[in-house]
């Protein structure tokens, strides 16, 4: 997202340590990298169980086309996630996508808006009755596509009541910090499964929050470690000017002229 979004993280068709290649050997058991930058060691035996429910609405191409996606990582660290692949949520797909909310939980949609609470502020205002067993709802894209999802789910989002909420920009992020895994656009921009463990520091119970919080840091800050041992050693060729047509053309038609 190019605005002012927190959430999808993770753009761009950058070659990565993690992208696995024919010949390579691959933890094809575990986290599915390449052996020599394996996360299994980092990942929690088994998921992890949380009382927020957490949904994702991801892009057809942030698993294919994404090599930096957090997405898989975050299937091995959360037991109560559901990843929904599509461009939009709408009223005659949800029953089929979207698991339903906890009847007396409510359905928090973190995106950064005009219109979003602090989430940190929503938590202290809202009863721990009332805010029990919520549903946490992201999008995961590239910045443009996840404000097209947006757009394109607005309709339904309004039909269930979601409360639009965005996490505190406290300079504590992906942008700023070691966890940086590319270039992001402007400041407090997080990747899918940082925002999700922020998130789920302030919704889950007292202690819990920040042990999961954690855990889930402690995955994505191993993965940045190899990713930035890459590009260490990365050589990059000059980037070949592009040229326009008109431009092209101006250029031929002046060495016609000189020519005659």
């Amino acid at each position: 997202m190019d605005l002012e979004d927190q959430l999808p993280s993770d753009d761009g068709d950058t070659a990565d340590a993690a992208s696995p290649s024919p010949g390579r050997s691959v933890c094809h058991a575990g986290c599915g990298r390449p052996s020599r930058v394996c996360l299994c060691p980092h990942l929690p035996p088994s998921p992890l169980p949380t009382s927020t429910t957490v949904v994702i609405l991801h892009h057809p191409h942030a698993l294919r086309r994404n090599p930096l996606s957090t997405l898989p990582l975050l299937a091995r660290c959360l037991a109560n996630l559901h990843l929904v692949p599509g461009r939009r949520l709408a009223s005659s797909s949800s029953p089929a996508l979207l698991p339903p909310p906890s009847p007396s939980g409510p359905v928090l949609f973190l995106y950064p808006s005009s219109a979003a609470a602090d989430l940190a502020t929503w938590c202290r205002a809202t009863p721990p009755a009332a805010r029990a067993r919520p549903t946490l709802l992201l999008l995961d894209g590239t910045w443009r596509q996840a404000k097209e999802m947006r757009a394109a789910s607005g309709a339904f989002l309004a039909s269930l009541g979601t409360v639009p909420v965005a996490l505190p920009v406290d300079g504590d992020s992906m942008f700023e910090s070691e966890l940086v895994v590319k270039k992001e656009p402007r400041k407090g921009c997080l990747s899918t499964m940082e925002a999700v463990a922020r998130a789920l520091r302030m919704l889950e119970p007292e202690g819990k929050g920040e042990e999961i919080e954690e855990v889930m840091v402690g995955v994505v800050r191993a993965m940045v470690a190899f990713q930035m041992e890459h590009v260490k050693h990365l050589t990059v060729a000059p980037r070949v000017k592009m040229r326009k047509k008109k431009e092209l053309k101006r250029e031929e038609v002046r060495s016609n002229a000189e020519l005659n």
